[in-house]
């Protein structure tokens, strides 16, 4: 058995490696210091990342849902079964998240049959935790044909052996495989094996995000590219399509897989860069806010996410302000008093919107940053627009 051999890199590639690194020394400079904006965009680049892997399989949920979702709360808009699929996911990437900082983490096959079952375990027809025990496909259901064939399932054991035992020292080691690269490599590695009955792409999106995390990239957060993934789906699926040909194939050349996933990096690096630019001018400028309107300056955790144009629960707002239910409710009656933001439906479904003058304070800071995207590579468009999703479907 054998698998997708990681390709030698070229002159650009390492050049694009040198200028992530940079990035995520700025990223690290920026984070090291206490900023209580942290806790909020933090928790925003979580539910990007959780959408942005989900959305690839179909299930669509938007940023206020995540965010409630990831708090544990009722989901004002999505259904039931994107409710269960979404939180199965979190669940996994929190089980990561506590394992990144383990000193006796260890990764074998268990732990990612358990991760899997934690996805999928509200489904039992799908095998959560197993290996399928039949032939596999993907189909690609607007055009109507199968992309991809799996190999024999009687290979999915040593294959997935191998995949594992070839990550048990997850170092960015001098000579050997960048982690970024090695990363790219078990994502590749997995998804091509195609393991489980359903959800191998959530897992091997999984994986990648477990290796940058237990190396220290930076939190999970911040090194991730699942929301990039999940705005540029068919980019995404095009180049595991242009690698496998169609069926398992690890003799093959993976090196356009690797660049891609460089250029994926380097962008949602830009981007977070951008991100963390934005929150520390916006918390500033909300501080004078609050101070002008003679609030508790706790108000701010709620007036952020406002400006941003998301929705602010009750329940969220006490739990990142750490208040008891009738100081969150004073503090919000007087947020919509002061009329930064309005409130909108009734008990356990009310929820605040930032009023107009909060969101284009968001507005000018994020227009005074501006939304600049260098390309790692000069042949690739620069164009970060979602394509036309592809819907596909695994069959076996």
């Amino acid at each position: 058995m054998a698998l997708y051999r990681t390709p030698d890199l070229d002159a650009r590639d390492l050049a694009v490696l040198g200028a992530i690194e940079q990035h995520r020394v700025r990223l690290r400079h920026f984070l090291s210091a206490p900023r209580r904006w942290k806790g909020q965009l933090r928790r925003n680049l979580r539910a990007q990342a959780m959408r942005g892997s989900n959305s690839i399989e179909g299930y669509d949920v938007s940023l206020d849902d995540a965010i409630a979702l990831l708090e544990g709360e009722e989901p004002l808009d999505t259904d039931q079964r994107t409710v269960l699929e979404v939180t199965g996911y979190r669940n996994a990437m929190t089980y990561i998240q506590q394992l990144s900082a383990d000193p006796d983490f260890h990764l074998d096959e268990s732990l990612l049959r358990s991760l899997h079952f934690m996805m999928l375990g509200h489904d039992l027809t799908k095998s959560p935790g197993q290996y399928r025990r039949a032939a596999i496909y993907v189909r690609d259901e607007d055009a109507g044909e199968i992309v991809y064939e799996g190999p024999d399932f009687g290979s999915v054991q040593p294959l997935m052996s191998e995949l594992v035992a070839g990550l048990e020292q997850l170092d960015d080691v001098p000579g050997e495989s960048p982690i970024l690269v090695t990363a790219a490599m078990a994502h590749l590695n997995l998804v091509m094996v195609h393991p489980f009955r359903d959800g191998n792409g959530r897992m091997a999106r999984c994986l990648q995000t477990m290796i940058l995390a237990r190396n220290q990239i930076l939190e999970p957060e911040f090194s991730s590219i699942e929301e990039w993934l999940g705005r540029n789906i068919a980019d995404y699926y095009q180049v595991l399509a242009d690698v496998g040909r169609g069926a398992w194939h690890p003799e093959y050349d993976a090196h356009e897989w690797v660049k891609f996933n460089l250029r994926a990096h380097y962008i949602q690096a830009q981007t977070v860069l951008q991100r963390v630019t934005v929150a520390e001018e916006v918390w500033k400028r909300l501080l004078e806010v609050a101070s002008r309107e003679r609030l508790p300056e706790r108000a701010v955790m709620a007036l952020y996410n406002a400006a941003l144009g998301l929705k602010v629960r009750r329940p969220v707002y006490e739990v990142d302000a750490d208040l008891e239910t009738g100081t969150a409710n004073r503090d919000l009656k007087l947020m919509v008093q002061a009329g930064l933001l309005d409130a909108h439906g009734e008990t356990r479904g009310r929820y605040y919107v930032g009023t107009r003058p909060l969101r284009q304070l968001y507005a000018e800071e994020r227009a005074a940053v501006g939304r600049r995207i260098v390309e790692p590579y000069d042949t690739v468009d620069a164009d970060l627009s979602p394509p036309p999703r592809k819907r596909m479907t695994t069959v076996g």
